[in-house]
C-alpha cells in the first residue's frame, strides 16, 4: 500500500509532507513541481535524504501512486 501524508488547507492533497516507500517513512524537503490533470494531482518532490519521487493522487479511486525518479 502506498501512503502519502499531506496538508489539506483548501482541498485534499494541497501539499505532500511525507511518503511511505518500501516500508520507510520519508519526509519531503521540497516540492520541485506540481500539476493538475483531469481527476488527478501530481507532485515531483525531493526528500530530506535527497531522493526524488513523483507522486500522483487520483481522485477516483482515491489513491496515490509513488514512483522513484
Amino acid at each position: 500500500m502506498e501512503i502519502v501524508e499531506c496538508r489539506s488547507d483548501t482541498e485534499y492533497a494541497d501539499r505532500p509532507i511525507s511518503l511511505l516507500w518500501e516500508g520507510q517513512r520519508h519526509e519531503i524537503a521540497e516540492i520541485l513541481a506540481r500539476w493538475r490533470g483531469p481527476g488527478e494531482k501530481g507532485f515531483r518532490v525531493k526528500t530530506v535524504n535527497g531522493q526524488g519521487f513523483e507522486l500522483t493522487y487520483r481522485e477516483v479511486p482515491d489513491e496515490w501512486n509513488i514512483q522513484p525518479i
